[in-house]
């Protein structure tokens, strides 16, 4: 898939964020590839404390890189069950590995099937990434 977007994750197609169902209703969410090209290297992450309860919408960190600031946003309902120290303590690892080592949190979802409906996944994928690289192109944030 174009620009390292992994087919297997759910992502917000607005925010640029993906999410991943590993365990059950846990789900760890990170950036996509889209979202660090139009952010840059980042400079600092902040998360909320695991135990944290979120509504799918709501802020739960920020990202913060040269180009702009981005908000990290729940793409579940649930309890943050987890956060990346690692990311907390130096942001490139983010930059790096967003599909790895550069996750963000985890939550423990209330409803992920219902959550997942929201999101971009399986065959939609595809025409999303190419409509959005489109858009990076036009406002200038791609090549």
């Amino acid at each position: 898939m174009s620009h390292n977007i992994p087919p297997d994750r759910h992502y917000d197609g607005e925010r640029h964020l993906w999410a991943h169902a590993t365990d059950g209703a846990r789900v760890v969410v990170g950036i996509d590839a889209l979202g660090l090209e139009s952010l840059g290297d980042l400079a600092y992450v902040k998360l909320v404390e695991p135990g944290t309860p979120v509504k799918r919408g709501d802020a739960i960190g920020t990202l913060e890189a040269a180009k702009m600031t981005s908000p990290v946003v729940a793409p579940a309902s649930g309890v943050v069950a987890a956060r990346n120290d690692a990311a907390l303590r130096d942001p490139s690892i983010v930059n790096r590995d967003p599909y790895g080592d550069g996750w963000l949190v985890a939550i423990d979802a209330t409803d992920w099937a219902a959550d997942a409906d929201h999101l971009v996944h399986g065959d939609a994928i595809g025409p999303w990434v190419d409509a959005e690289v489109e858009r990076y192109r036009t406002e200038g944030w791609l090549e």
